[in-house]
């Protein structure tokens, strides 16, 4: 009767340790291969706020046929500056200051805080055109950094150089989930101005592909949340000390009272 009882019970943890191939697949619930679905969502513009950093030009041919770009002094420079990675690009950056405004030589602060990339550019243009023949600006934005922590192979903060960014991808940079990593308990943290917005995401459901925090938003911090099996893992070997432990008294305690009422 013990070891029967003592096979249940091991059983029992060897069932509950194992994991599904439901639980480690993305998306297990589209239709099967061959069949199509489709999913609207427009993709959501970042507006921008203080504390942003772009980078933008405004270049005209001079009169000798050379490009030039009249809000930088050197290109040599900035090129350099550019391949020094992401401190390089924050120093020929411009800053979006408190006030909502950047800072342009000859053309001055321009407020851009509460626009789009594009309707930034389109507002840098007018004000360029007033001062510059024939300059084209160019608008993007440089400090558009995302975090991945929790059940990921490779944890961390990194730098997205594209204006849209999904979750799928920032998991994708941060090396996929962990084998403990719960593919159903993804939280997006997003700070809009001056407010914190959470978005609990299933990468399981193909209703993520509609989510609103599917599409990051620069600054956003994403959780990945650990399986209760990790938990047991952690402190299986305190509870095996434990059970070993207490069977060891329980059977010395046995063989005393069997010994001395002998």
């Amino acid at each position: 009767m013990k070891i029967s009882h003592f096979l249940l019970i091991l059983s029992v943890i060897i069932l509950n340790a194992c994991t599904s191939q439901e639980k480690l697949a993305y998306l297990n619930n589209l239709p099967e291969t061959g069949g199509v679905e489709t999913f609207t969502m427009e993709i959501p513009d970042y507006r921008l706020q203080p504390r942003d950093v772009l980078y933008i030009t405004a270049k005209a041919m001079t009169p000798d046929g050379t490009i030039r770009d009249f809000l930088n002094s050197s290109q040599t420079n900035q090129s350099l500056s550019v391949g020094q990675g992401e401190g390089g690009g924050y120093l020929i950056g411009y800053d979006v200051n408190s006030a909502g405004n950047v800072n342009l030589p000859v053309v001055g602060a321009i407020k851009v805080s509460g626009l789009t990339l594009e309707e930034a550019r389109a507002l840098l243009q007018i004000k360029a055109n007033q001062v510059f023949n024939g300059a084209i600006v160019e608008c993007k934005l440089l400090s558009f950094k995302f975090t991945v922590i929790g059940e990921v192979r490779t944890p961390g903060s990194y730098i997205n150089y594209n204006n849209y960014l999904t979750v799928l991808e920032a998991i994708g940079r941060a090396g996929g989930l962990s084998d403990f990593g719960r593919r159903d308990r993804i939280l997006v943290i997003r700070n809009i101005n001056g407010k914190t917005n959470t978005y609990r995401i299933n990468l399981q459901d193909k209703a993520i592909l509609s989510n609103e925090g599917y599409f990051l938003f620069p600054n956003d911090v994403l959780i990945v949340e650990p399986e209760a099996i990790k938990i047991f893992n952690i402190n299986f070997p305190n509870l095996l000390s434990v059970f070993t432990t207490v069977t060891s008294v329980f059977t010395t305690t046995l063989l005393l009272i069997n010994y001395f009422g002998k």
